[in-house]
């Protein structure tokens, strides 16, 4: 790789890590790393090489536990030269190979190079909190945090995959190992992938990890759950620059705030972000946690006289990948304003992937009997819907949320619970994309292989392994180290994991009460209120400023030219789609969401959109540009 190339790449990351940026060249491997000091803030410059020259690494996150594997490896006779948590993952590679791996509690992507062996290590994070994404021309490979790193290499197009925009039009993101870049592939979760002289292959490197015994009592679930929280933590709050906390009020992070301040000896900083004057707004719950454990609060209004447009225009820069998850507008201002005052951030996430906390468990469930409806009555009474519920601007109304689930309840569970999350139909996909899969949720099913068990079980693991790493881990991480803000999930402890995974289902959800036993372990820690609140979705009122303050900016983005430029998206469709959401006859300002985005990010990155598959003649792919 040339020096200029390099520079490029290390260029196009700066975000992630403004602190330091440094490159390692091997005779056949080139390693471009950028560094956000968090450890160890005076030593640990990147990429690290060992001791005898052979090996370097370049590393992205953080290891919870790296003290504690330092203290092995000294004892068998390794000498560090920096207290830095990258050392330690090079030094534990060098002692147990990719098996290290599986001793580390913490969020990682980290490329290892081995002159000797000419031998290429790229691994991630057994939860995929952190990205890693590579690409393969001939006997290369060309990996990097972000698109963008990869993009800057010259060999690499940026060529539209139309099997992944088939999910993501389905499902708002591309589940599994593929991107909308055709060939940029990412490295699974808890996988890595291994390169020498031209050969890659990608395999799992975690064990297979034995069944934990079910705790026998909701008293012992929670006196291990306290525990591990606690532990979780503790370890996530160690770092050498400022820390905070993500506080929305809810359950989540209200838990994550109440360890933290019990193990700070300081007030913390809390960070939320308001919708005053809105139904949906928290400010109520987020101020009164921030009053209980007295912390040094700040919150940002999300409301329409915001920069809102050039927000979401930079999202086509440093999203990568469009974020069809109108979540990532409220985590971007969220970031930003908690980045002025702490490097650090503790967050919620996980905790609904892990103890059944989303709306669509119950519709999974809900949904069997009403199956046994007559298809006729189930018309009918979604006919009587859009009749006598009309269509609301709130964000998830229980019109749009009753719609939906009628509308799964003619699909598989499979896809219906990939459904009840998602935007376009079939049909609707079919009408507004040319050359569409004909059944886009059954393909997409196949190809994940699913696999069996409870339907709770089940469906908590899909969202484990797809919607958790690809939707929402996502969203946080380029949102906030577009900011050069670390965040950090202690729920996502690989022990908490196992342990949330060996519950019996009457411990996640009971009735209609879910997260039961999360809850049952904060009753008389955490204020009623919060604990008996109703779930608010993080995103923005969609519906509602497409009708208003968005109106402008998707109009000019979602122009008949423009979308006839693409050569495989209907403007007619779309353009009528938009009309009766204008007139109030539908609600499709998530569909409307991920259209902009997707559109603002084509076009951003010059991406070459190849003709539909079904096409008889051999068109050439042509590079999106608005007119």
């Amino acid at each position: 790789m040339s020096r200029g190339v390099a520079k490029r790449i290390t260029e196009a990351l700066y975000h992630r890590g403004p602190d330091q940026q440094g490159v390692f060249e091997g005779s056949e491997a080139t390693l471009c790393a950028v560094r956000l000091k968090i450890i160890d803030l005076g030593g640990g410059d990147q990429p690290i090489v060992s001791d005898d020259g052979d090996t370097a690494i370049a590393f992205n996150g953080e290891i919870y536990n790296h003290l504690e594997i330092r203290k092995e490896l000294e004892a068998i006779g390794h000498r560090f030269r920096s207290n830095c948590d990258t050392e330690t993952v090079l030094r534990a590679f060098l002692e147990w190979d990719t098996a290290c791996f599986s001793r580390m509690r913490g969020m990682f992507a980290v490329a290892l190079w081995t002159e000797s062996r000419k031998r290429l290590v790229l691994a991630r994070d057994r939860m995929g909190i952190k990205p890693l994404y590579y690409y393969r021309s001939g006997d290369e490979v060309y990996f990097g945090s972000e698109l963008k790193a990869i993009f800057e290499h010259p060999e690499v197009p940026r060529q539209l995959d139309l099997k992944a925009l088939d999910s993501y039009l389905s499902v708002n993101y591309v589940p599994g190992s593929r991107t909308l870049i055709e060939g940029i592939r990412k490295v699974p979760p808890g996988h890595c992938l291994e390169w020498r002289h031209g050969r890659t292959w990608i395999e799992p490197w975690s064990k297979t990890v034995a069944a934990q015994p079910r705790p026998q009592s909701m008293d012992a679930a929670k006196e291990e759950l306290d525990w591990l929280l606690r532990d979780s933590i503790r370890e996530h709050l160690v770092s050498d620059v400022p820390l905070g906390v993500w506080a929305s009020g809810g359950l989540d992070s209200s838990t994550v705030l109440h360890y933290a301040a019990m193990q700070s000896a300081t007030p913390l900083k809390t960070f939320s972000v308001s919708f005053q004057g809105r139904s949906f707004d928290e400010s109520q719950y987020f101020r009164e946690i921030a009053r209980v454990y007295g912390t040094d609060h700040h919150e940002f209004d999300l409301n329409p006289d915001v920069e809102l447009q050039s927000a979401i225009e930079d999202f086509a820069y440093y999203s990568d990948e469009p974020s069809a998850d109108a979540g990532a507008l409220p985590v971007w201002f969220l970031s930003r304003m908690t980045r002025r005052h702490v490097t650090v951030a503790l967050s919620g996430e996980g905790a609904d992937e892990l103890f059944g906390g989303y709306v669509t468990y119950l519709a999974d469930r809900l949904v069997r009997p009403f199956r046994c409806v007559p298809g006729g009555v189930r018309r009918l009474m979604r006919g009587a819907l859009d009749r006598y519920m009309p269509v609301s601007d709130e964000k998830i109304s229980l019109e749009y949320k009753l719609k939906r689930w009628i509308e799964g309840s003619w699909l598989h569970p499979d896809e219906a619970h990939f459904f009840w999350n998602g935007t376009f139909s079939t049909e609707q996909r079919k009408q507004i994309r040319r050359g569409a899969n004909g059944n886009g949720l059954r393909a997409l099913v196949d190809e994940l292989g699913i696999e069996g068990g409870s339907v709770l079980d089940r469906y908590l693991q899909v969202d484990q392994n797809y919607y958790l790493p690809d939707d929402i881990l996502y969203k946080t991480d380029r949102m906030s180290m577009a900011h050069s803000l670390e965040v950090r999930p202690p729920f996502l402890d690989p022990r908490i994991v196992d342990f949330a995974a060996s519950l019996p289902q009457r411990m996640k959800i009971r009735g209609f009460k879910q997260k039961f036993l999360l809850r049952e372990l904060m009753r008389g820690k955490l204020p009623e209120a919060v604990l008996n609140r109703k779930k608010t979705g993080f995103d923005i009122p969609t519906h509602d400023w497409f009708r208003g303050i968005l109106r402008p900016l998707l109009m000019d983005t979602l122009t008949t030219d423009a979308i006839e430029a693409t050569g495989i998206f209907d403007a007619q469709a779309i353009q009528s789609m938009i009309g009766d959401h204008m007139e109030r006859r539908i609600n499709v300002g998530y569909h409307l969401w991920g259209l902009l985005t997707l559109f603002l990010w084509m076009k951003r990155w010059k991406v070459e959109i190849p003709p539909p598959v079904e096409a008889v003649q051999q068109a050439p792919a042509r590079v999106f540009a608005t007119r």
